[in-house]
């Protein structure tokens, strides 16, 4: 609600600022910093209420509670109206506790004088009426629960829910449904995008097992079949014609015995040339001689093939003395027949020749034999590699790997990458001080280009406003810059004695980021001599904490860090920006309650610098890895419990080596984050050598498990980030060569 109220007030005054009505945007601009709504944020208005209770301010608190009553709480559903009547009562005792607790008696028989007409007849305030003569009220037991801080941050926590759930549930008008339609045109086409990629993915598939297919019908087409086999077809055509004609009378039985009897005198005159009877064609001629061919096991030499022809004619027709045994014969030699056909056309297998081209089907059968057998060694050799590969890799992997591209607009090493909330655009910061916005769906694209005069050492994205940038320098400032209108907005002076912006990280609401300040450190990041001799690069670098309103730029508080002020590395908020939680370089780690802006608990988490922090995803634990190449899973309900202990290699913490020709050596410590979880939280990515690895997080075992190697660089990866917005996960690997591999993957769900 709170951001789309501010997306409605811009979206107006750049409509008055363009139609010129510059006395009504004067006018509006005086109002919206006199609104006493405070553009529902309700922060803003639960702090300004406790603003009146702690300067005494009676009639201003009662008259803005009547503020809100009249212009919210009176469109709520009469249901509603005791909840609004008890948070009433209890924020005037929280104003009477207050005065109390203060030693402002004067104030709290103030408050009775003033609303003694109200409240003597309510039976609840019936008791209140001696608070200011009590001694000792906080001991007395119908006033000691309102003085204890449970019963002040239960009130606070649930004017807070109130006012949100109120805000979330009222009617709105049309223009501040602007933010709804654009955040739903962009889930649609994320989804639209998902299912492309999935489709794009099944195409591929299809077209490459369409690819198969062609491929071995061409490789069957282009073997040269035998003669006999090619006329397989007309050669039982020819058999089922002689068998049909064998069942007909007697006459037909005799006639064929002349044609039979006529058929063997020319055969024994002449064997190699037989004669064609009377009654029979060539083609049941020369069916009938490769008929008797196959019975006699496919004789092939010329010299023998009528001898062998008369010999079969002898032995064959010898045995027709009657019409049964004939037909008995000629369907156990159909039968045979049958079988050999479809063992022929089924294995591929290439047996007899035609006896007139020995040598020319000889020779053509040898060669796809011979590829046949080559093909079969091959793939026999192939066979034990890829069983053995099978052993150490999964059956079935976690993630699909749908597609990696390469973004390369960057020439030096990258620091930080980051995705945005919505997962549509990326923003990449290089040691050379260069900033790339750039998005990836449906294509790679650069959207906007900036490089700094001063060295940049943090980058962060806006929440709430996903267009704009925080980035913080080597010399004590940070920059809001806009994306879209490729411009500063904005530059502030953090602290001169403390330059170096070490991170930043944005509340989820979008009403304040957080910021890290240090102090030069007496050692330089990219010296290699105190990686090499062991020495902490910041161990006693002093530094401090802010927190920094988004909106008016302004400095809120300073944080405190005990023991002493310390840098802090890194830092990352909850999903609701109630929670904190950090990492310095004395190696500890700090947990922060962002809504009474103190330390709630912190312990010794490393032997030696903090490098990246992060919450788990059901936000009961914080993991965070150190200069000690430790990974290691902390409860936040009790500090310093480990969960669980992993060790990394150098190569997933730090610090980064790029070796070169002649001894050349490139050192990056860590200033991007160095892990990241996917969307349910069972999967780790992490930095190495060729590039990312994801592991699976199993608390059980001692060792974590490795899923799935990214890879794609030839440099060493420094930082990751991995997008759940979109069904197809997106991780993001980016090395010390300026290049970022944008990876995206398909979880298959079990």
């Amino acid at each position: 609600m709170a951001a789309a109220t501010e997306r409605a007030d811009e979206l107006v005054r750049e409509y008055l600022l363009f139609r010129g009505f510059t006395a009504a945007l004067k006018q509006l601009d005086a109002e919206i910093k006199a609104d006493r709504e405070k553009g529902f944020r309700v922060d803003k208005i639960v702090d300004q209420l406790q603003q009146f209770v702690q300067s005494y301010d009676l009639a201003a608190l009662r008259d803005y509670w009547s503020y809100l009553d009249r212009r919210l709480f009176s469109r709520l559903e009469d249901m509603y109206r005791p909840t609004v009547n008890k948070l009433k009562t209890s924020l005037l005792r929280y104003y009477l506790v207050h005065t109390v607790q203060t030693g402002r008696n004067d104030k709290a028989q103030e408050f009775f004088l003033k609303q003694a007409s109200e409240l003597q007849n309510q039976a609840e305030w019936k008791d209140w009426f001696v608070l200011p003569f009590l001694p000792a009220p906080d001991s007395n037991p119908t006033f000691a629960t309102y003085f204890s801080r449970q019963w002040a941050d239960t009130f606070i926590v649930s004017l807070h829910n109130f006012l949100s759930v109120l805000f979330q549930c009222m009617p709105v008008p049309v223009i501040l449904n602007f933010e709804a339609e654009c955040l739903r045109s962009s889930l649609v086409q994320e989804e639209n995008e998902s299912l492309r990629h999935k489709l794009f993915a099944l195409q591929a598939e299809s077209s490459r097992m369409k690819k198969e297919e062609v491929e071995v019908e061409q490789a069957v087409m282009h073997h040269k079949l035998p003669a006999y086999v090619a006329n397989m077809d007309r050669l039982g055509d020819s058999e089922l014609d002689m068998t049909c004609s064998q069942r007909g009378t007697a006459h037909s039985l005799q006639s064929r015995g002349g044609f039979l009897s006529s058929f063997l005198s020319q055969s024994k005159k002449s064997p190699s040339r037989p004669a064609h009877p009377s009654g029979a064609s060539p083609t049941q001629t020369s069916s009938m001689l490769l008929g008797k061919k196959e019975s006699t096991n496919h004789q092939s030499a010329k010299g023998k093939e009528g001898a062998v022809s008369t010999k079969d004619g002898k032995s064959h027709f010898s045995g027709l003395a009657g019409e049964s045994s004939s037909l008995q014969q000629r369907q156990k030699r159909l039968q045979e027949h049958g079988k050999e056909r479809k063992e022929l056309l089924s294995k591929g297998a290439f047996q007899g020749q035609s006896a007139e081209k020995k040598t020319d089907i000889s020779t053509a059968e040898m060669e796809p034999c011979s590829e046949l057998h080559a093909e079969q060694a091959e793939t026999s050799a192939k066979m034990p590699a890829s069983s053995a590969e099978a052993v150490g890799v999964r059956q079935e992997q976690p993630f699909i790997v749908l597609s990696q591209e390469e973004y390369g607009e960057h020439h030096s090493s990258i620091m930080y990458c980051r995705v945005d909330c919505s997962g549509r655009r990326v923003a990449s910061l290089d040691v050379d001080g260069v900033i790339k916005v750039w998005s990836f769906n449906p294509i790679m694209q650069t959207k906007a280009s900036s490089i700094s005069k001063s060295p940049l050492l943090s980058l962060e994205w806006a929440t709430k406003r996903d267009r704009l940038l925080l980035l913080g320098s080597g010399v004590g400032t940070v920059r809001l810059y806009d994306t879209e209108a490729k411009k500063n907005l904005c530059e502030i002076s953090i602290d001169e004695d403390m330059p170096r912006i070490l991170s930043l990280a944005c509340s989820p609401s979008g009403a304040s980021f957080v910021c890290s300040a240090a102090a030069q450190s007496p050692i330089s990041h990219v010296d290699f001599s105190a990686v090499s001799s062991g020495r902490k690069s910041m161990s006693q670098v002093p530094g401090k904490l802010l927190l920094w309103d988004t909106k008016t730029m302004k400095q809120q508080l300073q944080f405190s860090l005990e023991p002493e002020p310390i840098a802090i590395n890194c830092t990352a908020f909850n999903h609701n920006g109630n929670l904190l939680v950090t990492g310095a370089a004395d190696g500890i780690v700090r947990l922060f309650d962002m809504q009474q802006h103190e330390c709630a608990m912190s312990w010794k988490a490393h032997d030696g610098e903090v490098y990246s922090v992060e919450f788990s995803c059901d936000e009961n634990t914080v993991y965070s890895i150190g200069e000690d190449g430790k990974f290691i899973q902390w409860n936040i309900h009790r500090s310093g419990l480990k969960v669980s202990e992993y060790h990394l290699p150098t190569e997933a913490t730090g610090p980064f080596i790029l070796s070169g020709y002649s001894g050349y050596k490139q050192v990056q410590f860590p200033r991007g984050r160095l892990f990241a979880f996917d969307s349910e939280g069972n999967y780790m990515l992490t930095c190495s050598s060729t590039g990312g690895v994801i592991f699976k997080l199993n608390g059980e075992e001692k060792v974590l498990e490795s899923c799935l190697s990214l890879g794609g660089h030839r440099a060493p990866v420094v930082t990751v980030d991995w997008s759940t917005a979109m069904d197809c996960g997106t991780c993001l690997t980016a090395s010390m060569d300026g290049k970022i591999k944008l990876t995206t993957l398909l979880a298959q769900k079990s």
